[in-house]
């Protein structure tokens, strides 16, 4: 199995990527290579000890990958958090800011198992920003934050304190510490 280490290192920095100054972290090269993603979400169940959750709310595009594997390997319900005009049916929607601007989350209305405690998923926590809308969004339909997870943590732009703030457990698996 790939330790921590090993993770970061298949993850690709994308300089300029969508926009100065971001330096994006392409988790593809964790998809094309065989068994990362297997040893990847190991890695990130490890992670979820202690944190009970009934559903996943996982979050577009990239966080849809890791939500739908751990739904299928625990058998629970997905929800899928995606941006505006993409949901064909009745949705609610959130509104939050990011590291280069702002942006929207939405989820079909109804989505969300009632009472349900809820495992944010995504790829990467920067800001915390598009989280903390999918938290809100969990929460108009009907259900509890369990807590949020994910494969990268900037911790430098604060995101995981953030949601910390919120009272969510947060988990991840490769940390950066600085814009690398």
């Amino acid at each position: 199995m790939l330790t921590p280490e090993q993770l970061e290192k298949l993850i690709r920095n994308v300089p300029g990527f969508p926009a100065p100054p971001v330096v994006f972290k392409d988790i593809t090269t964790v998809l094309t290579t065989p068994g990362a993603l297997a040893d990847t979400m190991d890695l990130l169940e490890e992670r979820l000890e202690g944190i009970a959750f009934d559903a996943v709310a996982s979050i577009e595009s990239r966080g849809f990958v890791f939500g739908a594997v751990l739904c299928a390997r625990r058998r629970l319900p997905l929800v899928l958090v995606r941006k505006p005009g993409k949901l064909p049916a009745e949705k609610i929607g959130e509104d939050y800011e990011l590291e280069y601007g702002s942006g929207r989350v939405e989820m079909h209305r109804g989505s969300v198992p009632a009472g349900g405690r809820v495992l944010i998923v995504d790829d990467l926590v920067a800001t915390g920003g598009s989280a903390a809308a999918a938290g809100r969004l969990v929460e108009r339909d009907g259900g509890r934050v369990a807590g949020a997870a994910f494969v990268i943590n900037l911790e430098f732009l604060g995101g995981r304190r953030r949601l910390e703030d919120l009272g969510w457990p947060v988990r991840w698996i490769v940390e950066v510490h600085g814009e690398e």
